[in-house]
């Protein structure tokens, strides 16, 4: 059975909130790719919708959009996603996941692209800094 992290991030607030979802909440966000627009009431946020930007497997390898599937590759770099280069012209093989969700995949990433009636603190119950 499925079961994430979902990392939601409010552009307009600056805040990001993590929410846990399993079971057939987490089975919405299996199958979709990274830039996928998805409902956000699997997190709560009945009326809203969020655009998913990344996320990790159970290993803590990075989802790359450039990367089709859902399986762990290994690929060339020369920067980007899961390998920052040092020197100019510096390259290194990193092993990364798909942009596809998997069972695989423990920590979503996600961004609010559309927004409901009721406001994200009162719907997630954020914490008063």
């Amino acid at each position: 059975m499925a079961e994430f992290t979902v990392a939601v991030s409010d552009p307009e607030s600056g805040h990001t909130y993590q929410i846990d979802v399993d079971g057939q909440d987490a089975n919405r966000f299996i199958g979709r790719e990274l830039g996928d627009e998805v409902d956000a009431g699997a997190v709560g946020l009945d009326g809203y919708t969020l655009e998913l930007t990344g996320g990790s497997d159970t290993a803590g390898r990075p989802m790359r959009p450039d990367v089709r599937g859902t399986q762990t590759k290994s690929i060339m770099s020369d920067g980007g996603i899961g390998f920052e280069p040092t020197t100019d012209g510096e390259r290194k093989r990193i092993t990364i996941r798909g942009r596809e969700v998997s069972d695989e995949t423990r920590q979503i990433n996600a961004t609010i692209v559309g927004r409901g009636s009721e406001p994200v603190d009162d719907l997630l119950g954020a914490d008063d800094e």
